[in-house]
């Protein structure tokens, strides 16, 4: 008998329905005409024990007792789904084969690697599982999967990155957890003082950019604005660009403080002769956006339509499980296979017959193109989130689902569309020895473009400082008149432009995603720095919603509008724990390294073992810091039930 097993009943059911028929629906696994069986997990099944399940004297929370390491981790079954998990225990003793059919990221594979493991399946039968990926739960594309399903040993890379992430967060949230905690009740703090590896940071970068915002001192700066006139009447601005020289008058960002200073550059250059010292102009073609994978989908759905990023993930699942209408959404990829591009005809046809916006994109793509977005190398487990051959026609999406489906087929539909293609257009002039910049981008095709034009946000809600902004408009939109190096022309007057620097922004869930995924931008260490690429990040795709949520819901985080600050209970765990505990560096190398463990270019053992060294020093760390200005009481006490249930979840993340 062969056995599959799913990650979750509503993939099992998909599996089963590419299987032959007829079947019996049982408990908890469907049994197939041929007599193989397909069962499944209920997500995760089993749980990292607790503690106390390895010294009974752990359950009271004590200094002494820290740091806590296990020797030989142990598992257990989650009670909620302990039935599932008898039922697999007998299904597996059973088979003869097993097919790992898990989601296709490191934590599915985990989430039926640990399955296996638990239940001892024998070495030669653990030798001979197969791996079922499946991204797409329709009918079709099930059953190709099917057809090319590979040996589940290659993807044991991807097991053993989830379990040292797993791990890991146990270590650091139940140690320090416990640690900080019990500090903070000294000082009179009432509550559980949850700290995780990723969380953490994650709130110590919004308590940072909230400091810097109360603690931002406004300045004046000064630009000077040169208005040019051509032989032939034709009109235009360049702007000052000031010299060595000029550098005591500036600041660190090359803004001019000194207003005389400027003042005497518009007295200077008023009606005086201007010569065109260089011309620079380039044809220059912009290809579409890749697709969306997870992250870079919340992002826009914050940015388009103000959606908080678990909302986004919630409706993804809803529009992969129960409507079929898009691939696999957790996914961290941007790219396609190759083989993938024969089934875009078909997708586009099938979109171009809806009478939604999408319907028109459709009709206007080109399916015989082939985007950067094709690239198989790129792809891993996974690939990007894009619509399946499945019609919406039919069905009742709410509103929700409604936007987030157009975005997905709208970023997939731009692969078929050409280039935005532009001129660039850099031009330098001098006036009475000094230094003038005009720079023009005129579109030439609009190419992909068409598709964005109808939900450009409006500028006017966040931005503070209008009329700056409308010189820059003003300078990035004109149409330069055709010139060439040593022409004469013109300058009529100078104007100067008086501005203020602006405060940082809050964070927004746009822009606190943007920094997760691309946490080398937060990072201090420069060695750390240049170990992290672009796409590496704090959390996973399938956490970091997660994340985000269980800070808000812990309380240490709050919404005032769009924007997120932090409460004041946030901001006092961050100001009491060490810096090391609430800066990225440490956590974001970590991630790093998983993903180098996934792709074999780490071993466990290079996470865990520094882990437990930083752990034990931190907990030292924590007796030395200063507790006194948390609220002497946060929360109403907690029932030893929810508190326990409390402190298990610190070590989630």
């Amino acid at each position: 008998m062969k056995l599959y097993i799913a990650e979750k009943p509503s993939l099992g059911r998909a599996i089963a329905a590419a299987l032959p028929k007829p079947q019996k629906n049982n408990q908890g696994y469907i049994t197939l005409a041929n007599g193989d069986v397909v069962s499944w997990c209920i997500g995760h099944i089993l749980e990292q024990a607790d503690p106390e399940n390895y010294d009974p004297a752990f359950k009271k929370w004590q200094m002494a007792h820290l740091p806590i390491i296990p020797e030989q981790w142990q598992l257990k079954p989650k009670a909620q789904t302990r039935a599932q998990l008898t039922v697999l225990r007998k299904l597996v003793k059973q088979a003869d084969e097993i097919v790992h059919a898990g989601d296709p990221d490191r934590e599915g594979q985990l989430l039926v690697d640990e399955v296996i493991e638990f239940l001892k399946v024998p070495a030669k039968k653990k030798q001979n599982i197969q791996r079922l990926l499946i991204s797409d739960l329709n009918l079709p594309a099930v059953k190709r999967s099917l057809n090319n399903m590979q040996s589940n040993q290659l993807f044991m890379p991807l097991s053993i990155s989830a379990l040292a992430r797993s791990r890991a967060d146990w270590l650091y949230g139940i140690n320090l957890t416990r640690a900080y905690t019990l500090q903070g009740q000294k000082a009179g703090f009432n509550s559980v003082l949850s700290v995780g590896r990723v969380q953490t940071p994650i709130l110590g970068l919004v308590v940072r950019r909230q400091q810097e915002i109360d603690n931002f001192v406004a300045k004046d700066f000064y630009e000077v604005h040169a208005h040019l006139l051509t032989n032939q009447q034709e009109a235009f601005i360049a702007k000052w660009q000031p010299s060595e020289a000029c550098q005591p008058h500036m600041d660190e960002e090359g803004r001019v403080l000194n207003r005389a200073l400027a003042e005497n550059v518009v007295g200077r250059i008023e009606n005086k002769a201007a010569e065109v010292s260089k011309v620079d102009e380039q044809q220059k073609k912009q290809a579409a956006p890749l697709p969306y994978n997870l992250s870079s989908l919340q992002i826009d759905a914050a940015k388009i339509y103000a959606l908080n990023a678990k909302l986004v993930l919630d409706v993804c699942q809803a529009l992969y499980e129960k409507h079929k209408l898009i691939t696999y959404p957790r996914s961290d990829c941007r790219y396609l296979p190759k083989e993938h591009h024969a089934q875009a005809k078909g997708i586009i046809a099938m979109l171009a017959s809806a009478d939604e916006n999408y319907g028109k994109f459709a009709q206007g793509a080109n399916s015989a193109l082939k985007s950067k977005a094709w690239n198989s190398a790129k792809v891993t487990a996974h690939h990007a989130i894009i619509p399946t051959e499945k019609s919406a026609n039919n069905l009742s999406l709410n509103p929700f689902e409604k936007k987030i489906y157009f975005l997905i087929v709208r970023q997939y539909l731009a692969q078929f569309y050409p280039a935005y293609q532009y001129n660039q257009c850099r031009v330098e002039i001098l006036i009475a020895g000094g230094k003038f910049l005009a720079n023009a981008k005129t579109p030439t095709a609009q190419g992909w473009k068409v598709l964005f034009q109808r939900t450009k946000t409006k500028q006017a809600d966040t931005n503070t400082d209008n009329s700056a902004q409308n010189n820059d408009d003003t300078l990035s939109n004109q149409l330069l008149p055709k010139l060439v190096a040593g022409e004469k022309i013109h300058c009529t007057h100078g104007e100067l432009i008086s501005r203020m620097t602006q405060a940082p922004k809050h964070f927004t869930d746009a822009s606190l995603l943007s920094a997760m995924t691309g946490i080398a931008r937060f990072v201090s260490d420069n060695e750390i720095k240049k170990l992290l690429k672009d796409t590496d990040g704090l959390g996973t795709e399938a956490t970091r919603a997660g994340i985000i949520d269980l800070l808000f819901k812990r309380g240490y985080l709050e919404r005032k509008a769009k924007n997120i600050h932090a409460t004041v209970v946030g901001t006092s765990l961050i100001n009491a724990l060490p810096i090391a505990a609430t800066m990225p560096d440490m956590t974001a190398h970590w991630e790093a390294t998983l993903t180098n463990i996934s792709e074999k270019k780490s071993r466990y053992e290079h996470l865990i073992t520094p882990l437990t060294s930083t752990i034990t020093e931190m907990i030292r760390q924590s007796e030395q810091q200063s507790f006194a200005h948390l609220p002497k009481v946060a929360f109403k006490r907690k029932s030893k039930t929810k508190k326990k249930t409390a402190w298990k979840k610190a070590a989630a993340k």
